[in-house]
């Protein structure tokens, strides 16, 4: 029953001049009903973005997506996404599920930061192969800073969910309904064999929030592709050691100048839609039951929030 109609109802029996103020407040009083209503007014929590790093490498988000068919000799079925935040570099490492934290470590030193150097942070979810103590001592050695984003609230890892989004959309249009296509002559392409074109046509595609191409930003040129090969006039593609510093620094300022831009309009597109709470420290709240999965009987009848 909404205000309004118990207003109506308590106007047929009696009627009082603030009667409409005194229904209105045993409403938001009432234990009972705030604990069966659903909210449905704004979210609370404004937008708090992670600072932007300065260079390639420094900041990374990882994820896992799994549940791909055994692909290749090695019969890989899971892949490791890993995203460069500055550069939004990314780079695909399949790998098999049951995977060890030893097993992973290794795979990242020795497929990316033999390449890259080591990470100032790490931005993942609380996989117990990111958890465990081997992880954790590990990069406690190295200097690395381990971030974890609450469970059922993967926003702070919102970029590597989408790496992850468009790494799958990319392996469907390439290997269609079964994940792999055979040519005329028997040879068969699994989804693993795929990785390397993917990521290298990912990294010379102009990426939204900076306006460039991870190579760009990574490297200060872009690799030639099959399509320069089409053109008449080749562009030299490495510049002159006098030029390249003043193409790199403008490139890195635009691209940083655009990151802020799209962290800006995320922030005010996320803030329309949330507000701030205005609990204070010691105050009594009710908790969301969305996710409790301990709460017994029917579903439909369980109070929204305990």
């Amino acid at each position: 029953m909404s205000e309004d109609r118990t207003i109506e109802k308590v106007k047929n029996c009696e009627c009082w001049p603030s009667l409409r103020k005194q229904v209105i407040e045993y409403f938001h009083t009432c234990h009972r009903c705030q604990k069966a209503n659903r909210s449905k007014g704004k979210k609370f929590g404004l937008m708090i973005h992670i600072q932007e790093p300065k260079s390639p490498w420094e900041v990374v988000h990882m994820d896992w997506v799994t549940a791909f068919p055994p692909s290749g000799d090695k019969g890989y079925n899971s892949c490791l996404v890993i995203v460069d935040r500055y550069s939004k570099t990314l780079i695909f490492l399949p790998c098999h599920k049951d995977e060890t934290a030893m097993e992973t470590a290794l795979l990242l030193w020795s497929r990316v930061n033999s390449h890259t150097g080591l990470f100032r942070n790490i931005i993942s979810d609380r996989d117990p192969k990111f958890t465990s103590a081997l992880w954790t001592n590990l990069h406690r050695l190295f200097g690395t800073n381990l971030s974890f984003y609450t469970a059922f609230h993967p926003e702070k890892n919102g970029l590597a969910e989408r790496m992850i989004q468009t790494l799958e959309a990319m392996i469907r249009r390439f290997c269609a309904n079964g994940l792999e296509f055979k040519e005329s002559d028997g040879f068969t392409h699994y989804w693993c064999t795929l990785i390397p074109a993917l990521e290298l046509a990912y990294k010379t595609s102009v990426h939204y929030s900076t306006g460039q191409t991870p190579s760009m930003l990574k490297k200060g040129w872009n690799p030639r592709l099959s399509a320069d090969t089409l053109s008449k006039d080749l562009i030299e593609i490495h510049p002159t050691a006098s030029t390249f510093k003043m193409i790199l620094d403008k490139v890195k300022h635009h691209a940083k100048q655009s990151m802020n831009d799209a962290v800006d309009y995320s922030k005010q597109k996320w803030d329309k839609s949330h507000k701030v709470p205005d609990f204070k420290v010691g105050d009594l709240v009710l908790v969301s039951t969305l996710n409790f999965n301990n709460i017994t009987g029917p579903k439909k009848l369980k109070d929204s929030y305990v």
